[in-house]
């Protein structure tokens, strides 16, 4: 399972997509069960322009796998949050939670956001990052 992240979609949606993120998308959604949770829908949706564009997306990102944030996945982002502070990581809670549903489906986290590069290195959580190809 690959969970794609907001940082990723921006970048293969947009009108003027970036070629290589356009495509490693492309391919996660053939080869791999592509999941999306609660926060990254809310952040896609709630960019979008119009009506149409809205329902347009909607009925796309409907078709992929969804995860549930439920009361233990909010627990372990907590612990996840409080023990990356007291190592100096302070990453915003957004982050923290699409971590812990990746790390919670043993999914891996296709993004392009430096936060999860800091994550990974203090979890379990499996990261392909695009960082270097979309500065």
């Amino acid at each position: 399972m690959v969970i794609i992240d907001t940082s990723v979609w921006i970048f293969a949606l947009r009108r003027n997509f970036l070629p290589l993120v356009k495509e490693r998308v492309g391919q996660a959604l053939i080869e791999s069960d592509v999941a999306i949770n609660g926060i990254i829908e809310l952040e896609l949706l709630g960019g979008v322009r119009n009506d149409k564009e809205y329902g347009r997306l909607k009925d796309r990102l409907d078709g992929l796998h969804y995860i549930e944030m439920e009361k233990r996945l909010w627990d372990a982002a907590s612990r996840m949050a409080y023990d990356l502070k007291g190592k100096g990581a302070n990453i915003p809670a957004t982050d923290i939670l699409i971590a812990a549903s990746a790390i919670d489906n043993d999914a891996v986290l296709l993004h392009a956001d430096a936060h999860f590069e800091t994550i990974a290195r203090h979890s379990k959580l499996k990261v392909e990052s695009l960082v270097r190809h979309v500065k």
